[in-house]
């Protein structure tokens, strides 16, 4: 499997990782988990954008 398809996999998995964490925060009222949660959620974004680029440009 090529890096940027691995790249953009794992990016969407921490994305929904993120989205799990940051409603079970909200439902909890625990604010440092939503957080996590959306920090979470940012990250996996960013990476599957760099498997994006990384299949642009061929590597």
């Amino acid at each position: 499997m090529k890096s940027s398809t691995k790249d953009k996999i794992k990016g969407t998995m921490r994305e929904a990782k993120g989205k799990v964490k940051e409603e079970a925060g909200r439902a909890t009222g625990n604010r440092d988990m939503q957080d996590r949660g959306i920090a979470e959620k940012a990250g996996g974004k960013i990476q599957r954008k760099v498997g994006d680029v990384k299949k642009v440009f061929g590597k």
